[in-house]
């Protein structure tokens, strides 16, 4: 218990001496919804709200509710439907974001080796555009990157050890945003006038410590992503212009801790930070502090 409780207090003290949280375009999340369950349990919901600051001085308010249902010992669905809420000097505006939809196939296990393979899909709800009071908005403002993205993804599991690797493909790009800095005032953020993303790769290793109660469990874990290839957008001319710098590497620490309530129902906290980030990321996604609260039921 000591071992977890000093890995635990050494993780947060980084994220708060670091200053800067990590947030992504989904790929981190994509398999969070499946959890081992008893064979009577095949429901899963889970209710969250993650809190956090950006760019500038825009702070964020993100809930998001996730269903999943395990049909057999193989195959399990899991959807996800986001909401976020940025407030700032431009005002606030509250949307919902993306919904989620994603298969899980899981192998027999062999020896404490187990494989499982993820397929799935991003939906947007916006094109990336709103507005408040007429005016065109950052990516940082808005509640979704405006793209259809496909979602591969493959799992490997070794006693207490997690192995994922993960793609995050947009395929249809509905991206209307329409902010120039040249006409916003201010130079905080970069101009995403019909923004176009392109893909993002995920290696992640993740090590489970439980208490022997089976009360707590902590799941420190390393990300890294890397982004395909350089963003763009349209300038004020109509030429397509790249984003210099947004290519590259992110590695992510990122510490899940867990309370079991019961069988049934558990409260998780979950804190990140990058250590390696992109020269640039016009996205809107990074973050300056990161606190996720969530709830989960089994029946």
């Amino acid at each position: 218990m000591k071992k977890i409780f000093l890995v635990s207090s050494a993780f947060l003290i980084s994220v708060f001496a670091f200053g800067q949280g990590c947030s992504d375009a989904g790929i981190c999340s994509i398999g969070n919804g499946f959890h081992p369950t008893a064979k009577e349990l095949k429901n899963n919901i889970e209710v969250a709200a993650i809190f956090g600051a950006g760019e500038s001085d825009v702070k964020y308010f993100s809930p998001f509710v996730s269903y999943t249902r395990q049909f057999n010992e193989k195959f399990a669905l899991s959807t996800k439907i986001t909401f976020s809420s940025a407030t700032g000097s431009f005002g606030t505006r509250a949307a919902f974001g993306d919904a989620f939809l994603i298969g899980k196939y899981t192998f027999p296990e062999k020896n404490k080796k187990q494989w499982s393979t993820l397929f799935g899909w991003k939906f947007p709800f916006t094109s990336s555009n709103l507005k408040i009071n007429g005016y065109s908005l950052p990516l940082d403002y808005q509640s979704s990157l405006g793209t259809f993205d496909l979602l591969l993804g493959t799992n490997f599991k070794y006693s207490q050890w997690d192995f994922n690797v993960a793609v995050q493909i947009p395929v249809f790009n509905i991206n209307k945003n329409s902010y120039f800095k040249e006409y916003s005032g201010t130079d905080d953020f970069p101009t995403t006038n019909l923004f176009q993303r392109k893909s993002d790769a995920l290696f992640r290793t993740t090590y489970t410590l439980n208490t022997k109660n089976q009360k707590f469990s902590f799941k420190p874990n390393v990300l890294f992503i890397y982004h395909l290839g350089e963003d763009s957008f349209e300038n004020i001319y109509g030429i397509r212009e790249n984003y210099v710098g947004s290519e590259g590497l992110t590695i992510n620490g990122n510490l899940i801790s867990t309370y079991n309530l019961n069988k049934q129902q558990s409260i998780e906290v979950s804190v990140a930070t990058p250590f390696v980030v992109r020269d640039i990321r016009p996205d809107g996604l990074t973050r300056s502090f990161v606190l996720a609260l969530q709830y989960k039921i089994l029946f």
